[in-house]
């Protein structure tokens, strides 16, 4: 069954998407931000107790949840329909 929504309902859908993929990248960039202030916090006051890899792999976890979230899972699948949306998308591209 296929669901018609109307253009202003796209358009609330899709701004809650891109409210969705800016929540991702404010998380990633924080994330490489950060995960570099707390190795340092910990090799510098506590070097002999690597407690930093707690924070690294937790943390990493939850932006992957948080990616398969906003993007989904299609976008890691690179089969023979990701090959032909992306020729499509580079043929439609007005720079090639």
């Amino acid at each position: 069954m296929e669901v018609h929504y109307t253009k202003e309902q796209r358009y609330i859908k899709a701004q809650k998407k891109i409210k969705e993929i800016k929540g991702f990248y404010v998380h990633l960039v924080t994330y490489v931000l950060l995960i570099p202030f707390i190795i340092y916090i910990n090799l510098t006051y506590v070097p002999h107790f690597h407690w930093f890899w707690y924070s690294v792999i937790s943390w990493g976890i939850a932006l992957a949840f948080h990616w398969f979230g906003v993007f989904g899972v299609e976008k890691i699948k690179l089969g023979r329909d990701w090959e032909e949306k992306k020729i499509r998308e580079i043929m439609n591209n007005e720079n090639f």
